[in-house]
């Protein structure tokens, strides 16, 4: 399995975020994570990928997820005054290693190829448009080939053309790997996931694969009440 917790609870502050949260992932799902603003969807993704930790009281809490971790959060954090190329030589030079006989600027060169950047490279980053920018933050998140991809919100504000080729780009993605997707658009979990997890309130409401859910629209608002 890729992704395994039990009792995961949070608190931030007096707010408890997380709610006795338990979730088994296998390996090469794609799942779309659901739910309000609020309902705790970033915050669970941050505690997938190390960057915040679960509460330590209470009954005891269990996480297991892959090392290797790919990670796209919702404000796509990147360094504009950089080169598209210069940027991911700068991340694989912090993440990878050379593989055999594959150098780290074979490596770059294969990730603007997947994410289709060739004809941007030689621009800086804050010279792209929003669609292309988010391609670089996918290529920085693909560095290492990891078994698990998080993506958060990965597609807001793209214009239709941006969202199709983000979207095939991630359907791409998840034929090798697990990946999480936290999205607002119902249409594009129909589109690209297998399976729906829906958080409200910080506790799991639905946790079913895509064929099993009749009207996903519907039971979002029944799950989010």
């Amino acid at each position: 399995m890729a992704i395994r917790i039990e009792n995961l609870n949070k608190h931030i502050g007096k707010q408890h975020v997380l709610k006795n949260v338990n979730l088994t992932i296998g390996d090469g799902e794609v799942v779309g994570l659901l739910g309000p603003n609020g309902a705790g969807k970033s915050t669970l993704m941050k505690i997938l990928v190390g960057v915040w930790a679960g509460d330590q009281r209470g009954g005891e809490t269990l996480i297991e997820v892959p090392e290797n971790v790919g990670y796209l959060p919702e404000q796509n954090p990147l360094y504009e005054d950089m080169y598209v190329r210069e940027y991911l030589r700068f991340f694989v030079g912090l993440r990878c290693k050379e593989e055999g006989n594959k150098s780290k600027d074979k490596i770059v060169e294969e990730l603007i190829e997947r994410v289709g950047l060739t004809a941007e490279a030689n621009k800086r980053v804050g010279q792209l448009s929003k669609g292309y920018k988010q391609r670089v933050g996918l290529a920085q998140a693909m560095i290492g080939n990891p078994e698990l991809l998080i993506l958060d919100e990965p597609t807001t504000g793209l214009d239709p053309n941006q969202l199709e080729d983000i979207r095939a780009l991630i359907r791409e993605m998840g034929k090798d790997r697990t990946v999480i997707l936290s999205t607002h658009i119902l249409q594009e979990v129909k589109q690209m996931c297998s399976r729906v997890v829906i958080i409200s309130n910080g506790a799991v409401k639905v946790d079913k694969t895509i064929g099993e859910i009749e009207d996903l629209e519907e039971t979002f608002k029944q799950a989010t009440k």
